[in-house]
């Protein structure tokens, strides 16, 4: 079996020595992302797509007063200007579209964002226009009083489509109700091919949660990528071609329980020295299913948006908010679909905030060898940014 040897300069450097400055945008994917991620507490693989969530719950956000406002801000490390905010992801977005055409052809990415409105209901106007300019979110009316669950599949349609079938099912057929009133959704897709294609390598004995072994697929290759070892990691970037992504693996130095990952070793990791490495990873695949996000932001202190207590809710700033008629979120969705391989990756996520109206109701030295054979964390990241497009996991490969 073939070893993950990678030479490794000897210095002990913090991981985020090279960090590029991030803008509003970039810093709350990365440290609201983690946040999730930790939350999350599941046992077993996981992925999410912090830039995912963060796009439609800033333009929540971009709506949002008083305490549940400030709420927000400090669950989702969003920043105190939401104007500021929707103009960074504004930016992101751009620099994003323009990665992907400068990395090529073969690069696919795509992210589209789309507010769907209850028909009849009286938006504010400046709320629209703030979602569609910055966020390139236009509205769509739909009849959820009359239909709910078509309604549902038209947004599962529209996230089907963006996210070249990847991400189906987004909402489930009974999550919305007659009085469901906005749904702000965000989709993301990416398909980018490795600069250097990986060979197939022998069976690698990878040890499943951490214990026991299990032979799994793997790829292997030996290049220059981008290395450090710190925060009680080490921390390989495999760049994708034309050099905008890459493929971030933070592999535990010690067995046992995983670390948390820190945001400041996402944003470090975009800017890490180079090393020869002959590395080899297993093969992939996540096709997770509906992530219910409320409980999660709830227990991150994000509770007023969810009218916990009642009647604290206020998203004046979407819609005039009156004592007995106002909006709430009733839950948010996530899905992600994850494949890694030894062309490339493809990788899709999706995030649908539901609101609902509440009116009667509630250098290099000596080498060593490190084998990514035990569970690992693994991201992808936009280099010029730092940005975390997608988070993930992996104790079983399988």
């Amino acid at each position: 079996m073939k070893l993950a040897r990678l030479a490794l300069a000897m210095t002990t450097l913090p991981i985020l020595s090279n960090a590029p400055a991030q803008d509003p945008a970039a810093s709350a994917t990365n440290d609201g992302g983690t946040k999730i991620f930790a939350a999350a507490r599941a046992d077993g693989n996981l992925c999410i797509s912090p830039f995912s969530i963060a796009s439609a719950l800033a333009m929540t956000y971009a709506g949002a007063a008083g305490a549940t406002r400030e709420q927000m801000a400090g669950a989702l490390a969003f920043s105190d200007d939401a104007a500021a905010l929707a103009a960074s992801f504004g930016t992101l977005n751009a620099a994003l579209e323009e990665s992907a055409t400068r990395a090529g052809k073969d690069t696919s990415l795509h992210v589209a964002n789309r507010l769907f409105g209850a028909k009849g209901f009286a938006f504010r106007d400046a709320f629209l226009a703030l979602c569609k300019d910055r966020f390139g979110a236009p509205l769509e009316v739909l009849d959820f009083e009359a239909d709910p669950a078509a309604a549902a599949a038209r947004i599962n349609a529209w996230v089907e489509q963006r996210t070249e079938d990847r991400i189906r099912n987004l909402i489930p057929a009974d999550a919305l109700t007659k009085d469901t009133t906005l749904v702000l959704t965000n989709a993301l897709y990416l398909k980018a091919p490795w600069a250097e294609e990986f060979s197939k390598a022998p069976g690698l004995a990878f040890r499943v949660d951490g214990k026991n072994s299990a032979e799994v697929p793997a790829i292997a290759r030996t290049d220059s990528f981008g290395y450090r070892k710190a925060g009680g990691f080490t921390a390989v970037g495999v760049p994708f071609r034309g050099g905008q992504f890459q493929f971030l693996i933070l592999l535990p130095d010690a067995a046992g329980p995983m670390p948390p990952v820190a945001p400041e070793i996402l944003s470090g990791a975009a800017r890490m020295p180079r090393a020869d490495v002959a590395l080899t990873l297993p093969k992939f695949r996540l096709e997770p299913p509906t992530l219910a996000l409320a409980k999660i932001l709830q227990s991150l202190g994000m509770k007023a948006a969810f009218d916990i207590p009642r009647r604290s809710a206020d998203f004046d700033g979407i819609a005039p908010r009156k004592p007995d008629d106002y909006l709430y979120i009733s839950d948010v969705f996530h899905k992600t679909f994850f494949a890694l391989d030894e062309k490339g990756i493809e990788a899709a996520a999706a995030t649908a905030v539901v609101m609902m109206r509440a009116t009667s109701m509630p250098v290099q030295r000596e080498p060593v060898e490190v084998r990514v054979d035990r569970p690992f964390y693994f991201a992808v990241q936009h280099t010029p940014t730092g940005a975390c497009l997608f988070l993930g996991r992996i104790t079983d490969p399988r």
